[in-house]
């Protein structure tokens, strides 16, 4: 039985296995230039994050239907299901699908199907965060989020996402403003291309909760000292900083130097599908790699939990937490 855990950091579009979006290409008549599994999975390799975020929006056009997104999440879920995962707090791009004329209410509603029979299907509890592509302009994303106002009922926060370098933050100060004022939790990529400034704009000027990736803090002590006082949570994605090269090997990874800090690490998976690896097979890897004892994997469980947004329902991390300390490594 894996460690319990939650994923953080995940964005459903990056579960899209090649099977699955040959299988939905057909479905909706959608033509990919692949001939098969084995030549897209061939397609699946990087050499840096513009190069993926190529073909991550190009296999995109397979999903266009309620039961597209519904089949998409449901995948995902059964897979993060038997890797461990009791909560996980999901990732979605609006922008990518409104741009290719698919309505928020069947991305929503799509998602939804899979998301609110979660619990009784995979026994994983579920929030969903929208993310503004931040190589788009605030503008668009402003729109987005007036766009999802029918929907906030099932949106649980807002993140930042896509290519970092030249889009600081501070860009969307207003649209984080208008999530804020309508109660929306607020999380935001920074630190992964970007420098160890971005972080500090995102919690300054965006009022992030949490950051996604944040591994360049080590740049910046007086930032590492801010994060480790104020309890900032960093959702880390070893495997994707690999691929994209941010890291040169998984050995060489930051996470043993943050945890060493005091940072409050996760470990998740990004886009498992791309990456090579669920966020089971992340944990496992990274032991392996890093040479983790179970002390500290049991710390990075703790916080995936810790660091969620389950302030609505304490007694439910509670359980989860209880879950995490009673486990046996085998």
């Amino acid at each position: 039985m894996p460690l319990p855990k939650a994923e953080l950091h995940l964005h459903i579009e990056g579960t899209l296995e090649p099977e699955l979006a040959l299988r939905l290409a057909e479905r909706n008549g959608v033509r990919l230039p692949y001939a098969d599994t084995e030549e897209l999975r061939a397609a699946y390799r990087f050499e840096d994050l513009q190069s993926f975020l190529d073909l991550y929006y190009e296999l995109m056009a397979v999903l266009r239907t309620e039961r597209d997104f519904a089949d998409l999440a449901d995948a995902y879920l059964a897979r993060a299901a038997a890797q461990g995962v009791r909560h996980a707090e999901i990732f979605f791009d609006p922008q990518a699908h409104l741009a290719r004329g698919v309505a928020m209410d069947t991305l929503v509603e799509g998602l939804w199907r899979a998301l609110g029979s979660s619990e009784r299907n995979h026994g994983v509890s579920t929030r969903l965060i929208m993310c503004f592509l931040r190589d788009e302009s605030a503008e668009s994303a402003l729109r987005t989020l007036e766009a999802a106002r029918p929907h906030l009922d099932r949106i649980t926060g807002v993140g930042l996402d896509s290519a970092e370098v030249g889009h600081p933050p501070v860009k969307f100060r207003a649209v984080y403003e208008a999530a804020a004022a309508l109660g929306l939790r607020r999380v935001a990529h920074a630190g992964e291309e970007g420098p160890p400034e971005y972080i500090t704009e995102a919690l300054d000027v965006l009022g992030a909760e949490r950051i996604d990736h944040g591994l360049r803090c080590l740049e910046d002590p007086a930032l590492v000292e801010r994060l480790v006082r104020e309890r900032i949570p960093l959702t880390l994605c070893p495997l994707s900083n690999v691929r994209l090269r941010a890291v040169d090997a998984l050995t060489e990874h930051p996470l043993p130097a943050l945890l060493d800090a005091g940072l409050m690490c996760t470990v998740n998976s990004d886009d498992p599908a791309y990456f090579g690896g669920y966020v089971g097979d992340t944990f496992d890897a990274v032991r392996e790699a890093l040479g983790l004892t179970e002390d500290r994997l049991r710390e990075l469980a703790r916080n995936s939990f810790l660091a969620s947004f389950l302030e609505d329902d304490e007694e439910r991390r509670g359980r989860y937490l209880a879950e995490v300390d009673a486990y046996t490594f085998e």
